[in-house]
């Protein structure tokens, strides 16, 4: 849902061209799964996978930016069809990050629509052209975004997003 209360003018999402997601309380529902070994697990939701390829079957590009890092996220982006230099693990700061995708893409903060849910992402989402977040954002983020997803990370929220997005440029079409 759009977000009423902002002071921001924010980009028209018809006009976005470069889609960047967080992953922990995006991607998943913000859960840490150790096992006995202490590697981590993560559990991604298959439906904003099918959404991502969408994306980035129409043309459109695809960036992940993580505070983390692990093996899973590597396996789920290759899996999907991310190259390798889109996905940024271990990001102390996410701002730099998005620095780097945007000299990496050559595209323009505007042309950009950046989904986060906490408070490492803010400095990123503050300065996109069209921020959004899942229903289970941090309050803080919520009151920055220009479109809040009805459902949670880790639940839908992307495929959502996406569906938002892509609708918005006319080209989202929801199998009959």
């Amino acid at each position: 849902m759009t977000n009423p209360t902002h002071t921001r003018l924010f980009a028209d999402p018809k006009d976005i061209e470069l889609l960047i997601l967080d992953v922990d309380g995006v991607l998943t529902d913000g859960s840490i799964n150790i096992n006995d070994d202490g590697s981590e697990t993560k559990r991604f939701h298959v439906r904003d996978g099918y959404a991502m390829k969408m994306w980035m079957n129409a043309g459109l590009k695809l960036a992940i930016i993580t505070g983390k890092s692990g093996e899973a996220l590597k396996h789920r982006s290759r899996a999907l069809g991310i190259d390798d230099s889109m996905l940024i693990q271990g990001s102390r700061d996410k701002s730099a990050s998005l620095d780097a995708i945007m000299g990496l893409t050559a595209t323009v903060e505007s042309k950009i629509a950046l989904m986060g849910d906490d408070w490492p992402d803010l400095p990123a989402i503050t300065r996109v052209g069209y921020p959004m977040c899942p229903a289970d954002a941090e309050a803080e983020v919520r009151d920055v975004c220009a479109w809040t997803a009805t459902r949670n990370g880790g639940h839908g929220a992307v495929r959502e997003a996406i569906a938002h997005v892509m609708g918005a440029m006319g080209i989202y079409q929801p199998p009959d």
